[in-house]
């Protein structure tokens, strides 16, 4: 049995889906999380930049945005604006996950 482990893959490292909260100011640093330290932080830092952009534009454009709602197949981000910063709500969307309270 010893041959067949050679030909056996290592298991993939799965990252679990996160459920919590963060808030970043307008220079995109994050202020506070709720997130498990597991989660990869360059991964936050590119979520804030890009809800960032994306008030900024809306800005820019004239049109009142204050809330933002991404629906991935497994995921859901909600994003709402506090004065140039935002706070950003992720949740899981797998039949076994609690409920948000977003």
């Amino acid at each position: 049995m010893g041959l067949l482990n050679i030909f056996t893959k290592p298991t993939p490292s799965l990252l679990r889906l996160p459920t919590g909260s963060f808030s970043v100011d307008r220079e995109g640093c994050v202020l506070i999380g709720t997130l498990p330290s597991s989660f990869p932080a360059p991964l936050i830092d590119d979520i804030a930049q890009q809800v960032l952009a994306l008030f900024r534009e809306a800005a820019a454009a004239q049109l009142p945005l204050s809330e933002v709602v991404i629906n991935y197949p497994s995921l859901k981000i909600t994003a709402r604006e506090l004065r140039g910063g935002a706070i950003v709500f992720l949740c899981p969307k797998a039949p076994y996950a609690t409920a948000c309270l977003n």
